[in-house]
This record gives C-alpha cells, sequence and structure tokens, in this order.
C-alpha cells in the first residue's frame, strides 16, 4: 500500500467510526420499565399478568419525555399483519403469551411496530431488539388468534424500526411455572 493512501484509509475508518459512534450516542437503550409511570406497579408487583383493570389509569399513562427519541427496546414479536413468515406489523410485549389466552398488558406496555422492510419471523413471540423513533399515543390493532378476533390498544407505536432477532430479553418476566408460555421460554439445545 503505498504511503499517500495509509492517511486516506485511517482518515475513512476514523470518519466510519465516528459517524458509529454518534449513531449510537444518539439511540437510547430502554426498557419496559420506562414506558410506565415510576408508581405504577410492575408484574410481579400486580401479579401476572398485569392487566390495565388492575391499574387506577388502566395502563393509558404513558411516558412523554421518550417522545421522537430514536429508541431500542428488546420485547417479544406478535404479529398483526403478516403473509407467510413476512411481518409486516407487530406488536411488541413484554413477556410471551402477552394478548394470546392471557389477559392484555395495559397499553403502556404494548407497542404497535412497523419495520422499514418487512420482518422475516419463524414464530408468534420471536425475541427481538426494536429500533426507532417512539410516538406515544394510544393505537388500536386487531389480533387474530385461533379462538377468534382480540382488538389490542398499544400505547406506543415505532414506524420504519430496524427490527433484528435477539437470544434473550435482559428485562423479560418470568412466567410463573403454571403458565401455559413457559415452554416458549425454553432454551432450544
Amino acid at each position: 500500500m503505498s504511503r499517500h493512501l495509509k492517511p486516506t484509509m485511517a482518515l475513512a475508518a476514523a470518519l466510519l467510526a465516528s459517524t458509529t459512534f454518534d449513531a449510537s450516542a444518539q439511540t437510547a437503550h430502554i426498557f419496559w420499565k420506562d414506558l410506565r409511570p415510576a408508581t405504577q406497579a410492575v408484574a410481579e408487583d400486580a401479579g401476572l399478568p398485569m392487566i390495565a383493570a388492575k391499574l387506577p389509569d388502566h395502563g393509558e399513562t404513558l411516558s412523554l419525555n421518550l417522545q421522537d427519541k430514536t429508541v431500542q427496546l428488546a420485547g417479544y414479536a406478535l404479529p398483526v399483519d403478516r403473509d407467510g413468515d413476512l411481518v409486516y406489523q407487530f406488536l411488541l410485549v413484554p413477556w410471551t403469551g402477552a394478548c394470546s389466552h392471557m389477559p392484555t398488558p395495559p397499553p403502556n406496555q404494548i407497542v404497535l411496530v412497523t419495520p422499514a422492510r418487512p420482518y422475516k419471523m419463524s414464530k408468534a413471540y420471536e425475541s427481538v431488539a426494536v429500533t426507532g423513533a417512539l410516538q406515544p399515543g394510544m393505537e388500536k390493532s386487531q389480533l387474530f388468534i385461533l379462538d377468534g378476533v382480540s382488538i389490542i390498544q398499544s400505547g406506543y407505536t415505532v414506524r420504519k424500526a430496524e427490527v433484528v432477532a435477539v437470544d434473550n430479553v435482559p428485562d423479560t418476566i418470568t412466567l410463573p411455572i403454571n403458565s401455559p408460555w413457559t415452554f416458549l421460554n425454553k432454551k432450544k439445545n
């Protein structure tokens, strides 16, 4: 490599590294607790499943300080709009089994996600991390489950989201032993 090319390559690498650093510095890595008031009971306190009816505000108090901020949140994807294994819209929920055969979490614990590109999903409740601009605001979605249609109210939306599969959700709620959804939490060998 010529001695003139080395400084140019080093400068290009430095610019690329600083761009990556700046982008990640602007992304807030949040947890489910960041989407609800600090005074609201968590699932373990309210008894699983935490449902809106048990909460004084029905889980409709949203965190407005995150509005328009680029965030990354890990959770479990439950398809709303799909064609085969391609998912065009999904609900991001804090535990497996939420919204399907278990009471729905409060709206401030559900995010309606529209991926930037269709996301290839192999199973419901796949653990994913979503990155995008968080918008507080109530929105209703129709969820088609085996025994009919449910209307689910989410408290947040992320549109044009980047979605990646993750191995675990750091702040997941551990389901009780008698939950019919514990099989979803078991690791594959």
